[in-house]
């Protein structure tokens, strides 16, 4: 399994997710893979559906999937959320977070872009009286989760 984050970091994502997902139906995961053998957009597609995040009822998660040891990420957004965002939102979130890898402060960034992403989320798909968190808040890691 890969450790990348300290316990610290992890606490700080953990809260993040269920900061944005506390106003929202929608759900946000983090998954760190330290065997991509293909691309990481093909991957996250694989993790997406292996930790069924496609079968949220409105269709509306998000998964921010990295590959450190290629220093790759993918930013996934399921049908739902892709339909209602504007057609530049993923590029916007994919610059924020390469701005903040960069420069080697990659849980700063990984909570710059939860937050952001639940704030689109919170705006399209608010809360719900009957929400319920569909998703693990975890963060994933390798082949443990899948």
């Amino acid at each position: 399994m890969i450790k990348f984050f300290n316990p610290a970091e992890e606490t700080l994502l953990i809260a993040a997710i269920r900061r944005a997902e506390g106003a929202t139906s929608g759900e946000i995961r983090v998954h760190l893979e330290d065997n991509a053998t293909t691309g990481a957009l093909e991957t996250a597609k694989l993790v997406f559906r292996k930790l069924g995040m496609h079968k949220t009822k409105d269709r509306n998660g998000v998964l921010i999937f990295l590959a450190p040891e290629k220093r790759a990420f993918a930013i996934l957004g399921d049908k739902g959320i892709d339909q209602a965002v504007p057609p530049d939102f993923w590029a916007s979130e994919r610059d924020l977070l390469q701005a903040y890898f960069r420069r080697g402060e990659f849980c700063a960034g990984l909570v710059a872009a939860i937050d952001q992403i639940g704030e689109k989320l919170k705006a399209y798909f608010p809360v719900q009286d009957d929400d319920k968190n569909e998703l693990s808040d975890e963060i994933s890691y390798g082949d443990k989760d899948r």
